[in-house]
């Protein structure tokens, strides 16, 4: 998993509440457990006139112009915002990695569902909860006709934007120090590996019959 210490990019403003897991990546795509490849995918349903199916080269797809991903100014955007309850619905975790893969590193919203907030850490993104009234200052400043491009400074807690103040925002401190250091579960377990070693190097001179084929 790729370290998050300072990131920035433009940002995408998706005024939409409740938006879930089958919206951010639709049920059809779920076949696969590679974690990529899910990016064209992003927001199907929303994103092309027609129906996506795995496989189907994207390149060529009708686009719904009126689609926030599909305007010119948001091309390559990499920090999302939205509405209350974002991420809610099923537990997939094909959402944060289509996310990912499209290329977001940032979502920024009122809320989010449980499940979906914390997958986000596991896969090295970075889910950032503010205030309403601030995301409405943010939804406004993306909606200018120049892009709105904003950096997030997870080391010192701040989002930094053009002729604003800093946004200050809060995260849970282990949570930031697996971001920090670019570990996910199984990063976070191979820190401990010597210790692992020894305790099953001790196991198999206590109890050997647990070792045996």
């Amino acid at each position: 998993m790729e370290a998050f210490r300072k990131f920035t990019g433009v940002v995408a403003p998706l005024d939409r509440s409740n938006v879930d897991t089958d919206a951010i990546i639709p049920k059809q795509f779920l076949k696969s457990i590679k974690r990529t490849g899910f990016g064209p995918n992003l927001f199907d349903e929303w994103r092309y006139c027609d129906r996506g199916e795995p496989g189907m080269d994207c390149t060529h797809r009708p686009l719904n112009s009126d689609f926030v991903l599909n305007d010119v100014r948001y091309q390559g955007a990499k920090i999302l915002l939205a509405r209350d309850n974002f991420g809610c619905g099923s537990s997939r975790e094909h959402a944060p990695w289509a996310l990912e893969d499209y290329g977001f590193r940032v979502i920024i919203a009122p809320s989010f569902a449980d499940i979906f907030f914390n997958n986000c850490f596991k896969n090295g993104l970075l889910p950032i909860v503010l205030s309403s009234k601030t995301m409405d200052e943010l939804f406004e400043a993306a909606a200018d006709d120049k892009a709105l491009e904003i950096t997030v400074d997870l080391e010192a807690q701040v989002i930094s934007q053009p002729h604003a103040e800093e946004i200050s925002f809060e995260v849970d401190e282990f949570r930031k120090h697996c971001l920090l250091n670019g570990w996910d579960d199984i990063g976070l377990t191979l820190q401990h590996v010597d210790a692992i070693k020894s305790y099953e190097a001790k196991q198999q001179q206590t109890a050997p019959w647990l070792f045996t084929q």
